[in-house]
């Protein structure tokens, strides 16, 4: 079981990810978040793939879009920072990504496979390392972030926007 990062391991802005998590096994959440990534695709008709609930709000493919942005990006850092790397990370704008990518060309379901399929991917990263390599320190987007936070805030990123589908789009994950 990874250990629950301490507040000197993210920067502020990560708090809420990280503390709106339950307790226990954060590789089990990440796992578990799978299975509601697929009633997310079931849940969603085809009209609704492109819904943006307010004027330059993201549709529901380009929020998996960004997931999947967020996934790539948080776990190189993982990976970077495990292996010792000590070179600072820059930070990425999500909405440039968003919108020099064409998520809303594709359909739903191929989004949620790849996000998917990343998440498998680095739920085994985080599944290698040693609690040492989990309890180092990189810097990216100039704050200090451990490993182990880095799997904490892909766990609390992905429910944020769990809840913003909820609360905004109608959508029950």
């Amino acid at each position: 079981m990874i250990e629950r990062p301490g507040p000197s391991e993210y920067a502020d802005f990560y708090a809420g990810y990280i503390s709106g998590l339950p307790a226990g096994d954060v590789l089990e959440i990440l796992e578990s978040q799978k299975d509601q990534l697929h009633r997310l695709a079931a849940n969603v008709e085809g009209d609704q793939e492109t819904f943006r609930y307010a004027p330059g709000k993201w549709s529901i493919r380009e929020m998996v879009g960004h997931l999947i942005d967020a996934e790539r990006v948080f776990s190189y850092r993982a990976l970077c920072f495990s292996r010792g790397d000590e070179t600072p990370l820059p930070g990425f704008d999500e909405n440039f990504y968003v919108d020099n990518a064409s998520f809303d060309s594709r359909s739903l379901s191929s989004l949620i496979e790849e996000l998917t399929l990343l998440r498998s991917a680095n739920v085994l990263l985080f599944r290698s390392l040693a609690p040492e390599d989990l309890a180092r320190i990189g810097v990216a987007n100039t704050y200090p972030v451990s490993v182990r936070a880095l799997a904490f805030i892909l766990a609390g990123h992905l429910q944020h926007h769990f809840n913003v589908l909820r609360e905004r789009y109608g959508i029950e994950v």
